[in-house]
């Protein structure tokens, strides 16, 4: 067994030798840690006086957005919202516009830019979205203090707040002026939550606008933790796996004309799955649905089925659907390739077949992404908010930053405000740290406006 574990996990050795210096990174100082005073130029100091500025308005802006319902099949609310930061980014000098969504069947996406495409100017993209999982049937709705420091709503985490996070950052680099050292892209998407299909149209307008980016910086909240960055993803794909045996009265089950029946050949497979794959670093595949039996029907969209079968009758049908997540590409094709070795290798009277459907890639860990976290892990040191460390990949969901993997040389996600109880009606923001990620994300972005423009005049 341990002989076969090393032989498959040098696929993934690169990969996992980048990741584990920073899971093995040194431990988050303390929040309140103070900087010492030089730590930070005047215009870094000049940034953070502009947050703390800005910040009650921020939060009124919040609250603002929360009370709308932008559930993703509410076309009207999510494009309501975005309506609403286009006009915030329109005063900050980006050129917003609406990408419509009907060829994918979601509401659109929000493209802002600044800044002409000249080689003097770093690009950075900005990753967000406008939609959240509370459709309008849901009785969680409205926006509501819990004290000074809380809110309860849906999406006040996930992700309006990092939203509002990342127009703070904006907000505090245009009055500085330092936004007019950079290019910035800023995507919302308008269907994270329950992206449109295909999955390449929906995506198509991300794709496009980090076309020659530097950096991309995601705003999701990650696990929560302020002192974590995402530097890693595990991309998702969805699988079904049909089965059909022989029917037969269940007293000739296992004779050579009948065989195992469709069910015991599903668990046979199901079970070689987790023989075969079970031990591969931060690989996963899950079946979350299983319906056999004599013949059954499934409702894919509404992912529930119906099965009919007497315990007389061996099985004829059986239909299963899961996930599989992966944190690097080629690790996701190596289980793809034994799935399906496992499936074509049938039991005699049966047969079986697998289907594969990407939705969101890997984001791999990188050198590029080590090197933005650092960057940002300066930042924060400097500011005295503490060290930061990435998230570990497994506890790290897919999102839309994923897309832009080897395309963008640097790319980090969960600079967003911080909470937890996403996607319930538990959600809760930290509200102290919105000021605490935006000045995060501004000195960072402004030192890497002016490291890039040092680096190009040598």
């Amino acid at each position: 067994m341990m002989r076969a574990m090393g032989t498959r996990a040098r696929r993934y050795l690169a990969a996992l030798l980048l990741l584990a210096p920073v899971l093995a990174g040194t431990p988050p100082a303390p929040a309140r840690a103070k900087a010492p005073a030089s730590a930070l130029s005047s215009t870094e100091r000049k940034l953070v006086q502009r947050i703390d500025r800005h910040q009650p308005e921020s939060l009124a802006l919040l609250e603002r957005l929360v009370n709308i319902n932008s559930g993703t099949s509410n076309l009207a609310g999510v494009r309501e919202v975005g309506r609403l930061f286009a006009g915030e980014l329109d005063a900050l000098g980006f050129r917003t516009r609406w990408v419509d969504g009907t060829g994918f069947a979601r509401a659109g996406h929000l493209i802002a830019e600044r800044g002409e495409p000249t080689a003097s100017l770093p690009k950075i993209v900005l990753v967000g979205h406008l939609d959240t999982v509370f459709e309008p049937d849901s009785p969680f709705q409205r926006f509501q203090r819990l004290d000074d420091s809380t809110a309860t709503g849906p999406g006040v985490v996930d992700m309006k707040g990092g939203d509002v996070v990342m127009l703070l950052a904006l907000r505090a680099l245009h009055d500085t002026g330092e936004l007019d050292r950079l290019r910035v892209s800023v995507v919302l998407n308008g269907d994270e939550e329950s992206p449109g299909r295909p999955i390449e149209a929906a995506r198509a307008a991300l794709v496009e606008a980090a076309r020659g980016a530097t950096a991309a910086l995601g705003f999701e909240d990650g696990d929560g933790d302020p002192r974590h960055v995402i530097v890693s993803r595990r991309g998702s794909t969805g699988w079904t796996l049909s089965v059909s045996g022989t029917p037969s009265h269940s007293s000739q089950v296992f004779t050579p004309d009948v065989g195992i029946g469709a069910i015991f050949e599903t668990a046979r497979i199901l079970e070689r799955f987790r023989d075969s794959l079970a031990f591969e670093p931060y690989l996963t595949f899950n079946p979350g649905l299983v319906l056999g039996g004599t013949s059954l029907t499934h409702e894919q969209a509404a992912a529930r089925g119906t099965a009919f079968g007497k315990s007389n009758v061996v099985a004829e049908t059986t239909l299963v659907t899961g996930d599989l997540r992966a944190l690097t590409l080629e690790q996701r094709e190596h289980a793809r390739a034994v799935m399906e070795r496992i499936v074509a290798d049938g039991s005699t009277r049966t047969s079986a077949s697998i289907v594969f459907d990407d939705s969101y890639p890997p984001l791999a860990p990188t050198d590029g992404n080590r090197k933005l976290l650092a960057m940002i892990d300066q930042a924060s040191r400097d500011l005295g908010l503490g060290a930061l460390t990435p998230v570990d990949p497994a506890r790290a969901g897919a999102a839309d930053v994923s897309f832009l993997a080897g395309q963008v040389p640097m790319v980090v996600d969960a600079m967003g405000l911080k909470g937890g109880g996403g996607h319930t009606v538990l959600e809760t923001a930290r509200l102290r740290t919105l000021a605490v990620q935006a000045k995060r994300v501004a000195v960072t972005l402004s030192r890497l406006a002016r490291q890039e423009r040092a680096t190009a005049k040598r």
